[in-house]
């Protein structure tokens, strides 16, 4: 069963670049057919699909995001990360990895989430 565990700082300020990793456990981020995503949930919001990185190390993002966003691997250590500059308050919420498979927007399985606070 795989295992998706988000880790970070709780707390970024306005301007700076915001840095998630998710590690996984229990399936390799290569495995042919694996999409691997970042979602963030904005307190009283829906979820937002951000991006995700295919196992083929392709990348895809949401076009109103993608100016600030970049997703990365380390294949060695089997994690993504997820990096969002120019953060503003706006950016507050949960944020979450997970996998799909098929489509980088599908997502079956998720991490437990992270809770980012954009604040001075």
């Amino acid at each position: 069963q795989v295992q998706l565990q988000e880790s970070g700082p709780g707390l970024v300020k306005p301007s700076q670049t915001l840095s998630l990793t998710c590690t996984v456990s229990g399936g390799s981020i290569t495995t042919n057919g694996y999409y691997w995503s970042w979602i963030r949930q904005p307190p009283g919001k829906g979820l937002e699909w951000m991006g995700a990185i295919a196992y083929s190390g392709t990348t895809y993002y949401n076009p109103s995001l993608k100016s600030r966003t970049s997703i990365s691997r380390d294949t060695s250590k089997n994690q993504f990360t997820l990096q969002l500059s120019s953060v503003t308050p706006e950016d507050t919420a949960v944020y979450y990895c997970a996998r799909g498979q098929g489509s980088p927007y599908e997502y079956a399985y998720w991490g437990q989430g992270t809770q980012v606070t954009v604040s001075s």
